[in-house]
């Protein structure tokens, strides 16, 4: 078994385990039982019962932060991407993020920790904008992650309080409004044609000037 298999395991029994008997109840024991470890190897691959709910968090990241990395021809799109992946993840088993959610609301050291783990989202999201596009404004880049993320934490919430079906299409379709809102949309122009000697470039009054000065540099 994989060290990413072995996160899921070890944070699916966590979570039943808490949702049957509650947090406090629930021994590091019990939780390395289930998961099929023992207890020496669940401290040195988790740290501590809390740690472990947010487990999947970590590795999941990490795949973020890969797939930004790879390189990608319009970073703002690619932003809506990496929210897409967040969503797929936790929409592939609904229940077990369900009973997180309801874990997670019911023990307040488990929400503290929740608000500075999902935190890091936005902030990666920030950080990679600022460097994709020089000279942007740090107001524009927080802006725009702080929509994508309040787009995408609505949606997924729908999912947690207990909608059976939650379509992917509805996350697509407030990530395009988010585009829509920054103008920084796909480009839809067609090329004028090489016989013309001038370039006339028209964009969207509301989108950055440092997104205005890199899709300008790409295109000549």
């Amino acid at each position: 078994m994989s060290e990413q298999q072995s996160n899921s395991v070890a944070v699916a029994a966590a979570i039943d385990l808490f949702a049957a008997q509650g947090f406090e109840a629930t021994s590091v024991e019990q939780i390395a039982r289930a998961a099929g470890m023992s207890r020496s190897t669940f401290f040195r691959q988790f740290g501590g019962k809390d740690d472990v709910v947010f487990a999947d968090h970590e590795v999941l990241l990490a795949e973020l932060r890969a797939f930004l990395d790879q390189g990608h021809p319009d970073p703002w799109v690619a932003v809506c991407e990496a929210s897409t992946l967040v969503f797929r993840y936790f929409a592939a088993d609904p229940e077990l993020a369900r009973r997180r959610y309801q874990v997670v609301r019911q023990v307040p050291a488990l929400r503290d920790r929740e608000i500075v783990t999902v935190f890091r989202y936005p902030r990666l999201f920030d950080e990679y904008l600022r460097r994709e596009v020089p000279g942007l404004d740090p107001l524009d880049a927080v802006g725009f992650t702080a929509l994508v993320t309040a787009a995408h934490n609505h949606v997924l919430r729908r999912l947690l309080r207990g909608e059976r079906a939650v379509p992917l299409s509805a996350l697509q379709s407030a990530l395009d409004d988010a585009l829509r809102r920054y103008g920084v949309g796909p480009q839809t122009a067609q090329d004028a044609g090489d016989q013309e000697q001038i370039v006339v470039a028209v964009f969207p009054r509301s989108m950055p000037g440092a997104e205005v000065a890199r899709r300008l540099a790409e295109s000549l």
